[in-house]
């Protein structure tokens, strides 16, 4: 096949009645086969095409993750235009910035809110001719037409017949944790080698049932979407963060993709809720986290499990691990992380509980999937391995460039940028690494967010910031700061979610204005940053921290849609507290 949309229509030649995906309704949950997501697809694209979506063209999508937002994609791609990925926590502003510099024509908005948005900004969208609204009315202009309206007449075939290989499938805006964002030009050979590197390594099935909510705007959401039709695995969307532990009971699927700041909070308020608890229940909880630790440190060996530890393990596995797993379903067979770094104490945790987590990385510049741990092999603390076609070389000064099918073509209308970052086919990542004996690879830090401090120590800051988290169920986000300074500081955000609880049993202050300086708060968080520093080399510690009142959050600017922290956006926000720890 030479496009995205011929592989649809390969899969619904393939299995034409298989529940294709899943999706809530009014009640519960809806469900369609290959063959309706086929006719919904035409119907749309043909409508689409009516209102100018041609080859050359772009269509932007302003939506949440929910089916509508797949379907319209598949349109979009079927009448030879291509996606344009806006996050709906963008503002009117970053919105109109990403329509006007892919000279997107058509917006395809959820509801009247994100329709309301982009009329603010309507003086500085010329090209755009028309909006469709998912859930929303018609306006009477004419410019704002209904999703539901959309229909055609036309030859839907010879649409995607006239698809090549090469031709521009997504423009996907990097957030970027620093600069301007930039539009990645990704073609259908770019996706359809991401699928079938995927289908290569032959963990996934069409008897499997996948769970997404991950934003779709994001290229790891894209990836899965392609990666599902390639294999025919059923879906199951809804993109309501609120919904995620209530979805995993009812829908029950087998394996799920997170950024690791899920894994993280899921972690966290376990482990708070048996600390709160205490007694025999923590004593319990505490021997089998031990215990199951020990096993998945065994597994990473490769080495037997002897007989008296698995007799533990599976009186850990009875009080303990099948309720937690019962939690999400019973059926995950893994999980997938990517985006950011997961800590190697929190995948030791879920490992030990039966609940792998499979890290893996990839950039969007090269189709979002490049390097996965497999089943079979996993190594906490490495990304894995590379996925089949995926070529990698480390550089002279550490740092990771990629190669093969799944590069991007370049960045949209920024030569300089893309000279820069393509050397003879090979991506620069901007990430620091290494290969370990067995070829997985180890990352170390972003390139430009290693911190060098006044005395010339370079030190990893990602790698500070997770294992504080991970030793301090209470902790939200850690921000580690002390490039060009003599010493190591942290600011730090609560979990409320996690600290209220805690802070109600002991009578404690329940908002974080009063728990931020609290003695009791302090001292949790100071233990678990000794606890981290007691490994560290002494240049690499961290000296001084604060608590802030305020988490980060994507709505705030300081994290981007897939959790990262913005770091120059929290220098800004809270120099002064930066400065004052270093002022004496």
């Amino acid at each position: 096949m030479s496009s995205i949309p011929s592989l649809l229509r390969d899969r619904i030649a393939a299995t034409p009645d298989a529940e294709a995906y899943r999706f809530p309704s009014d009640d519960g949950w809806a469900s369609l086969s290959w063959r309706e997501v086929g006719e919904r697809v035409r119907g749309l694209a043909l409508g689409l095409s009516e209102l100018g979506a041609r080859p050359g063209t772009r269509v932007s999508i302003l939506c949440s993750t929910r089916i509508e937002w797949i379907l319209a994609d598949l349109a979009v791609l079927a009448t030879g235009a291509a996606t344009t990925t806006i996050y709906p926590s963008n503002t009117a502003a970053e919105s109109a910035f990403v329509i006007t510099d892919s000279g997107s024509t058509i917006v395809i908005a959820e509801n009247d809110e994100q329709v309301a948005k982009i009329r603010s900004v309507r003086e500085e969208l010329p090209g755009v001719t028309h909006v469709v609204v998912i859930d929303g009315s018609a306006g009477d202009d004419g410019w704002v037409v209904t999703f539901d309206s959309l229909s055609g007449e036309g030859d839907y075939d010879a649409m995607v017949d006239a698809i090549a290989q090469d031709d521009l499938a997504t423009l996907i805006y990097t957030s970027g944790t620093t600069g301007r964002p930039k539009g990645v030009e990704l073609t259908h050979d770019n996706w359809l080698f991401a699928a079938e590197s995927v289908r290569g390594l032959d963990m996934i099935s069409g008897s499997d049932l996948h769970f997404l909510w991950l934003p779709l705007s994001h290229s790891f959401g894209k990836l899965l979407e392609v990666v599902m039709i390639d294999i025919g695995v059923c879906t199951a969307v809804d993109g309501r963060l609120d919904k995620i532990a209530d979805n995993l009971g009812v829908v029950k699927p087998t394996f799920m993709a997170a950024a690791p700041r899920i894994f993280e909070k899921i972690h966290n308020t376990v482990v708070a809720t048996q600390q709160r608890e205490g007694g025999l229940k923590l004593r319990i909880f505490t021997w089998a986290r031990a215990t199951g630790i020990r096993v998945s440190r065994a597994r990473q060996r490769g080495a037997a499990v002897p007989f008296t530890t698995r007799l533990e393990y599976a009186l850990a596995d009875r009080l303990v691990f099948s309720k937690l797993r019962a939690r999400f379903g019973g059926r995950i067979r893994f999980f997938i992380a990517g985006a950011a770094p997961l800590s190697r104490e929190i995948a030791e945790f879920f490992d030990g509980a039966g609940l792998t987590i499979l890290e893996g990385y990839g950039l969007t510049e090269s189709s979002a999937g490049n390097f996965l741990n497999r089943p079979d092999s996993v190594k906490f603390g490495s990304v894995g391995l590379p996925l089949p076609g995926t070529e990698v070389r480390i550089d002279d000064d550490g740092e990771i460039l990629i190669g093969g099918r799944g590069v991007m073509r370049g960045y949209h209308g920024l030569p300089e940028e893309t000279a820069a970052a393509l050397e003879d086919g090979w991506l620069r990542t901007g990430d620091i690494g290494e290969l370990d004996e067995a070829g997985r690879l180890i990352i170390t830090d972003r390139k430009k967010e290693l911190i060098k401090t006044s005395g010339g120590k370079y030190i990893a800051p990602t790698y500070l910031e997770g294992r504080i988290k991970a030793a301090c169920p209470y902790v939200s986000h850690v921000f580690v700061h002390g490039d060009r300074r003599n010493y190591v500081t942290a600011l730090v955000t609560l979990d409320m979610d996690v600290v209220k609880p805690w802070a109600q049993a002991e009578s404690l202050p329940a908002d974080a204005e009063s728990l931020r300086e609290h003695p009791r708060m302090r001292a949790e968080v100071e233990k678990a940053i000794d606890q981290v520093n007691a490994d560290q080399a002494s240049y690499s510690t961290v000296k001084k921290f604060a608590i802030l009142a305020e988490d980060f959050t994507v709505e705030t600017g300081e994290l981007t849609p897939s959790l990262k922290i913005k770091r120059k956006v929290v220098e800004d926000r809270h120099g002064k507290i930066l400065d004052s720890f270093y002022d004496s």
